[in-house]
């Protein structure tokens, strides 16, 4: 099933996957307005509908994506949605785990856009970096805030502040991203999805959040704050029927609640 969220993004479902690509090749799917709103509503339909367990986003033509849209730049706007900031994601991700397919290029805002989702499937040929110094501007979407929490500090120091580009196996090495493919990055992503996607879907969520939000706990409260996100899960209709289809040993039937 396929649709038009927004003339330059594409949504379609899968096996309760929605795949989200941005839809500008001939640009190298460098983000505008009209993008980051339209990832903003596949976002917010990730959420909101209980059949969608696992969001992909990817980009059409090769390219993951370029950056920010120039021309736009310079026309005065910005690629920016209220309250979800930059590509309508980096600033308010989705509560359900959304996977980054990298193919071609992730730079700029687009590596930004990538380490804003949980997960990064890129193919081999991919290159990743944060080149904005090199236009006299900064990468801030995230990128000189975040990535020194994804990578060792230095490396991040040292891509923040030359704005050279790493290709797809050094990213692996340095832990920047899930898997290295040969093969198309979507469908590697899709692989993993349908991996989370067997799971269950309250468990997985929480268990997103839990991650998200601990960094900034501390420490003597870490356990309490936990056992508030975790309780309901434990009394869940799905906890039970995990456990029920391991005694079973037949696949779970999961209802998200």
């Amino acid at each position: 099933m396929s649709e038009n969220t927004a003339p330059e993004v594409l949504t379609e479902v899968e096996d309760g996957v929605l795949i989200v690509t941005i839809n500008r090749p001939e640009a190298k799917n460098a983000m505008t307005k009209a993008a980051a709103e339209g990832i903003a509503a596949a976002m917010d339909r990730l959420d909101a509908e209980d059949d969608l367990r696992v969001g992909i986003l990817t980009g059409a033509g090769g390219t993951f994506c370029s950056g920010m849209d120039l021309k736009g730049f310079l026309r005065g706007e910005s690629p920016t949605v209220e309250g979800r900031g930059f590509g309508g994601v980096v600033q308010a991700p989705p509560k359900k785990p959304l996977i980054a397919a990298v193919e071609g290029y992730a730079l700029a805002g687009g590596l930004e856009l990538m380490i804003a989702c949980d997960l990064v499937v890129a193919n081999s040929g991919a290159k990743f970096g944060i080149p904005e110094v090199k236009r006299g501007l900064v990468a801030a979407a995230g990128g000189v805030m975040m990535l020194p929490d994804q990578i060792p500090e230095r490396i991040a120091m040292e891509l923040a502040l030359t704005g050279d580009f790493i290709g797809a196996e050094r990213a692996y090495q340095l832990g920047l991203i899930n898997e290295v493919t040969e093969g198309a990055a979507l469908d590697a992503a899709k692989a993993l999805a349908a991996r989370i996607a067997a799971n269950g879907p309250l468990a997985v969520r929480v268990s997103k959040q839990v991650m998200k939000e601990s960094r900034g706990w501390a420490m003597e409260d870490r356990y309490k704050n936990q056992a508030q996100l975790i309780a309901p899960v434990f009394v869940s209709h799905d906890a039970r029927e995990g456990a029920a289809a391991f005694a079973e040993k037949r696949k779970p039937n999961w209802t998200g609640k």
